[in-house]
């Protein structure tokens, strides 16, 4: 599966903005979880938002949860992660990243084997 995000930039604390993840690939067998994560300047991968493409099943980490918003749009191959009420430590690069449904821990970037590159997300106070 090749990933490819887009989306992030600037924007004032309160704002909003959206991601976009485009999947493509093994189409035939979409038994997968699609997230996001996140890396902060000298922080920790952090897990943020992931969505089961066969059933749409998400999950949010709690630092997010009530700001944003994980969906997909299977016609289109893609994963959106809207973001409200952003605040300055949402500053990061966001990635997206698949892995099969069965394998790991929705939570751990571990789990995801296919990664997308990364979109920088600045959120200014």
């Amino acid at each position: 599966v090749q990933l490819q995000a887009s989306g992030g930039g600037l924007v004032q604390a309160g704002g909003s903005l959206r991601l976009s993840c485009v999947a493509s690939g093994r189409t035939d067998s979409w038994n997968i979880v699609l997230g996001w994560f996140r890396q902060a300047p000298g922080k920790e991968r952090e897990f943020v938002a992931a969505i089961s493409w066969s059933d749409g099943t998400t999950y949010y980490a709690v630092s997010v949860k009530g700001r944003f918003t994980i969906s997909r749009d299977n016609a289109k191959n893609t994963v959106y992660l809207q973001m409200n009420s952003l605040k300055p430590e949402d500053t990061a690069v966001y990635s997206c990243a698949s892995k099969p449904y069965w394998s790991g821990s929705v939570l751990s970037s571990l789990a995801y084997p296919y990664w997308g590159q990364g979109t920088l997300v600045t959120v200014s106070s």
